[in-house]
């Protein structure tokens, strides 16, 4: 009887510890899939922003069709629903080719770079390419907890029972790790909020600063009389 006991504490106990590991298994997806949400809603806006940026070069440099339509297929590949993580990162990653060379070719337009709707446009990627890589640093961090619980011992048995998978990182490989440069040296220029893009007025150059006092003042003193030889 005391033996019967004793294995009813321990098969408990099993049970006890395997439903915890079940639900921190649980809760790692559940943030992953989250994770994940927050990831495409900033994606989501990348998309609309180089949507609204390729109208807008459009406008000054329209005959350069083939960076622009380059541009287009990358971006319409991004959006194309049903992509894994990782497939998602690649087309991200071909998308930031195509912008890189849509921007290469908008700094031979001196009237574009100046332009209020695409600066206001361009500033509003560079922050949400900022967000994105935030995004994607806490996604790859929680993939990287689940999948560490799903491939050790005991998390891992728990795992194969109920089927608890490892998840795929978000991360490009090669030459698309480099961020694509969008602010043209101008990170610093204040731009109108989004709600402005509209107007093209050239910004009012800034007036001389006066001259110090001591300038004016040594100007306005005639030159002193030499004593004659």
């Amino acid at each position: 009887m005391k033996a019967l006991i004793i294995a009813l504490v321990i098969v408990a106990l099993l049970v006890l510890v395997a439903v915890g590991i079940y639900n921190g298994l649980i809760k790692l997806r559940n943030s992953v899939e989250e994770s994940w949400r927050q990831v495409d809603v900033e994606l989501t806006r990348r998309h609309d922003l180089i949507g609204n940026l390729v109208e807008t070069v459009k406008g000054y440099a329209a005959h350069e069709r083939g960076t622009l339509q380059d541009v287009i297929s990358a971006r319409g590949a991004a959006m194309a629903g049903g992509q894994s993580p990782s497939q998602q990162a690649h087309s991200e990653g071909l998308l930031t080719q195509a912008l890189g060379r849509l921007i290469a070719v908008a700094e031979a337009y001196p009237d574009l770079k100046a332009n209020q709707n695409f600066l206001a446009l361009q500033a509003e990627l560079t922050g949400t390419e900022d967000r994105i890589a935030a995004a994607r640093r806490y996604y790859n961090d929680v993939v990287k907890q689940l999948n560490t619980k799903v491939e050790t011992v005991p998390s891992s048995i728990v795992a194969g029972l109920f089927n608890i998978t490892r998840a795929e990182y978000f991360e490009a490989e090669g030459e698309e790790r480099a961020a694509v440069k969008v602010d043209f040296g101008q990170r610093d220029t204040t731009v109108p909020p989004p709600q402005s893009y509209v107007g093209t007025e050239e910004p009012q150059a800034v007036p001389p600063a006066p001259p110090e006092a001591s300038q004016v003042q040594a100007q306005s003193q005639p030159p002193s009389e030499q004593p004659p030889a």
